[in-house]
């Protein structure tokens, strides 16, 4: 979804579309990139922007219809198969990371993706209620695992989504409707992170029995604990198969404020595409080092680093931002 709302990226607005811009530029060159832009000349507007790098938009679509922020990823929709390989969507309920009041619109956008490739959706729901549900809570290896956060989920007094729903709840939900037959729990995720710990910002599958961990090294660091604790979770969990999970350490940037609040500055967050990895950057010294992880996980995909300081202020970046749509 097109960047349009300035508040939040206070002071950074104006670099942002340059970032989404190298972002589009790296992904048309192998897939379609679809963008949902605002009605009223954001389309236009959009093009010439993206125009003045030579992106060649010979493999970029534009849809107009309002938005309320630019993380798709979230708000988006959940694209799946059913047993005769018949894609369809999935509107699970947004409702602004049950913290921010401007949601509707952003609520409308799986709906609104269904109806315009023409694919059937379902709105699920619980013991009569409308799950809520945000892309970046969860993370899956295609084999039947799906891994996710406590703090995030399970929250009953912050930012709860779904407030009386327990663990058995959310696996039973995840079994209906994603096909999962083993969920892994972690703890909790990173300081800054206004999503209250969303798993794509600390763990991400690699692979049907690889993932990579977020580390800290300081101890100092507040980070440091919780992702220890989230190491020592993994190493007594199996996959759905009942093998052991092969943990890949990524180490974690240096810390990054706006305003005296820290960032979700992570390298966790990247965008598998169908022929590069898109990595955030920060400029830091661990950059390489995480470039060098990635590189050896996905040996068939050029891994490319993404410079996010900006894009980072406002709480999200390249997973975010983006929502895979599979080949019909």
């Amino acid at each position: 979804m097109w960047p349009q709302n300035a508040s939040d990226w206070p002071g950074k607005f104006s670099g942002i579309k340059r970032v989404y811009r190298e972002i589009v530029s790296h992904l048309s060159e192998s897939e379609k990139v679809r963008i949902i832009v605002d009605p009223g000349g954001t389309q236009k507007r959009a093009e010439g922007f993206l125009r003045e790098e030579s992106t060649d938009l010979g493999n970029v679509e534009f849809y107009e219809c309002p938005t309320d922020r630019s993380w798709i990823r979230d708000s988006g929709p959940f694209f799946v198969r059913d047993g005769s390989g018949g894609l369809s969507v999935l509107d699970f309920g947004f409702n602004g990371w049950a913290k921010y009041l401007d949601w509707e619109n952003d609520d409308m956008i799986p709906g609104f993706v269904a109806e315009t490739l023409h694919l059937d959706s379902e709105t699920p729901a619980w013991v009569g209620k409308k799950i809520i549900l945000e892309g970046g809570s969860i993370d899956v290896n295609g084999e039947g695992s799906l891994i996710t956060t406590r703090q995030c989920l399970l929250s009953t007094d912050k930012q709860a989504r779904n407030p009386s729903f327990g663990k058995n709840d959310y696996e039973a939900v995840f079994s209906e409707y994603f096909g999962t037959t083993n969920v892994l729990w972690l703890n909790g995720g990173i300081e800054g992170d206004d999503t209250n710990g969303h798993v794509d910002d600390i763990c991400r599958f690699t692979g049907p029995s690889t993932v990579v961990l977020c580390l800290e090294n300081s101890v100092e660091d507040p980070n440091y604990r919780p992702l220890r604790e989230n190491l020592e979770i993994l190493q007594d969990l199996e996959l759905e198969d009942g093998g052991k999970i092969e943990i890949v350490p990524l180490p974690m940037p240096s810390p990054l404020f706006f305003d005296g609040e820290r960032l979700p500055a992570t390298y966790a967050n990247f965008y598998v595409s169908n022929e590069k990895v898109l990595v955030p950057v920060y400029n830091d010294p661990k950059d390489c080092e995480a470039l060098g992880v990635l590189s050896e996980l996905f040996p068939k995909r050029y891994v490319v680093g993404i410079d996010c300081i900006d894009l980072v202020w406002g709480f999200g970046a390249i997973h975010c931002m983006t929502k895979e749509e599979p080949l019909r």
